[in-house]
């Protein structure tokens, strides 16, 4: 574990809590024991654990004494104890008058994966949208917002998108189902301009794409749309977050859920076209807009 001095203060907190977890097993104490240890509640020491909050550099020292942590892995967790304490300001943070705190933590974790997967059944996943697209979708979804706030969201996702051609850029797979495709939102002209967009983005290494057709039936349903992120390049997914008409629901406390939504993504995976005849797909219905 080398020391990291370009990682964020989000991911420095997780892995640090990654971490901490491990010794703790390591050295066979429930959170309960190190939380008496530390003169605290055993939910302040999960929360560290899972990167909810930082580290203060009191509590630090007494983990360190408490694990026998020395020499040079000292030194790699003092180094992300520091840096999880940093408050930068995401560049998210000049938009809170119009994202939700839910909507606010997902583009948090979306900045901080390695590997996240989407599946939508009605919609084009934001990270792939063009801007009339995404105009359309969230003029059309929220219509008590005026013409201001449509476009600050637009602004936002159009923002996330970096996140795919970044230098270390996240590595998505997106499976959607044949109705998002032919769902014209905005009307033919902009869902011929999202097809093309969607030929594009599938020739970026880092993105996988892929359609369920209408005959693949019951094996391409799922319950609602959802989205898992993880920050380790094999490691399963950290968080997973559900969608509904009522709300965003952030999901990361549950292994099992986890790993729940982990299969049924490959399930639906497994039930969709080929990149290649995904691709052929989407010619086909170009075509039939012009």
């Amino acid at each position: 574990m080398a020391v990291v001095s370009n990682v964020s203060p989000l991911t420095a907190r997780r892995r640090l809590g990654a971490e901490l977890r491990k010794l703790r097993d390591r050295s066979g104490m429930t959170a309960e024991e190190v939380g008496a240890h530390l003169n605290c509640h055993n939910s302040k020491i999960s929360r560290i654990e899972l990167g909810k909050r930082a580290c203060t550099p009191r509590d630090f020292e007494g983990l360190m004494v408490l694990y026998e942590v020395a020499g040079e892995q000292r030194e790699v967790l003092t180094d992300l104890m520091k840096r999880g304490r940093q408050r930068v300001p995401p560049w998210w943070g000049a938009y809170s008058d119009v994202i939700s705190a839910n909507y606010a933590e997902f583009i948090a974790y979306e900045a901080e994966a390695v590997r996240g997967a989407e599946f939508q059944s009605l919609l084009i996943p934001g990270l792939l949208q063009t801007e009339r697209y995404a105009e359309a979708v969230t003029a059309g979804g929220y219509a008590v917002l005026g013409p201001e706030q449509v476009e600050s969201l637009v602004e936002v996702r159009m923002r996330r998108q970096d996140r795919l051609r970044e230098d270390d850029p996240l590595v998505l797979e997106a499976t959607v189902t044949e109705a998002a495709l032919r769902l014209q939102i905005g009307g033919p002209a902009v869902m011929q301009e999202q097809l093309q967009r969607l030929r594009e983005v599938m020739t970026l290494p880092n993105v996988t794409f892929r359609v369920i057709p209408f005959e693949a039936g019951h094996r391409g349903v799922s319950g609602g749309a959802f989205s898992l992120f993880a920050t380790e390049a094999k490691g399963e997914p950290d968080v997973a977050f559900t969608e509904s008409a009522e709300a965003m629901t952030t999901l990361r406390d549950d292994p099992m859920v986890l790993r729940r939504l982990s299969r049924v993504f490959r399930r639906l995976s497994d039930a969709a076209l080929s990149p290649d005849a995904t691709l052929d797909l989407l010619q086909r219905i170009e075509s039939e807009l012009i």
